[in-house]
């Protein structure tokens, strides 16, 4: 499992040219699922989003977290992160998870961290979806599961 996070001041999530998420301060984070991934290794991952220390601190060091700031998570769905890209010109998928077994997990993931965090909103799975954000730094983070 792939975790992009860039910290953002703020980010737009549009489908079909409707707002279906809008944020402040906090993270965007594109996850990318893999075939062995499983709820318990996506739950410990996003829990470590939710701790991981990218936002300045009084002194403007990166000591505070997205829940010591109380900022907002905007998850998206983002297969693309599953390619394998080391070799040639076009990406290969054979590593990401079928999307009915992704969807599933991504829908479980959602649920567990949102009862976790209630500063969560999300895209929507296999949408053709546009992100305007304006990351903060910019500051942008990738974690492996």
């Amino acid at each position: 499992m792939i975790a992009l996070l860039q910290r953002v001041t703020g980010a737009t999530l549009r489908i079909e040219g409707e707002v279906r998420a809008e944020t402040g301060k906090g993270l965007v984070v594109l996850l990318g699922l893999e075939k062995d991934d499983d709820l318990a290794v996506g739950e410990k991952l996003l829990r470590r989003v939710l701790d991981y220390r990218v936002f300045p601190d009084a002194e403007g060091r990166m000591n505070c977290s997205l829940r010591d700031i109380d900022g907002d998570l905007l998850l998206v769905s983002q297969f693309t992160l599953a390619a394998d890209t080391r070799k040639g010109r076009r990406p290969g998928f054979s590593t990401a998870m079928p999307p009915a077994e992704a969807e599933a997990l991504y829908d479980a993931l959602v649920s567990s961290i949102g009862s976790d965090y209630s500063n969560l909103q999300t895209g929507e799975f296999a949408a053709d979806m546009k992100i305007a954000l304006e990351n903060d730094g910019p500051v942008t983070f990738s974690l492996r599961s």
